[in-house]
């Protein structure tokens, strides 16, 4: 049987665009208005900044991912880490 699982509706959501070297994140305010863009280096600084600025806005943080290859997998693992949704 399959779970359903819906979108709560006053989380964020984040997609992000992988590629080796850099992911473009792009982050949806549930109450609307302007998107925010982000571009992400593959650092552990630069995905430790990413984590801290989802986790600022104190709400359920929903993570969508357009993946390549493994490139995702360190991310993935640290979002889900830090309690985020994916």
């Amino acid at each position: 049987m399959t779970k359903y699982l819906s979108t709560p509706t006053n989380a964020v959501l984040v997609a992000i665009d992988m590629s080796k070297h850099r992911q473009e994140v792009l982050i949806e305010r549930p109450e609307g208005g302007r998107r925010r863009r982000m571009t992400v280096i593959a650092t552990k600084g630069d995905y430790d900044r990413l984590v801290e600025e989802l986790a600022s806005m104190g709400r359920p943080i929903v993570v969508g991912f357009e993946a390549t290859g493994n490139y995702h997998r360190t991310l993935a693992h640290k979002l889900f880490v830090a309690g985020f949704q994916s």
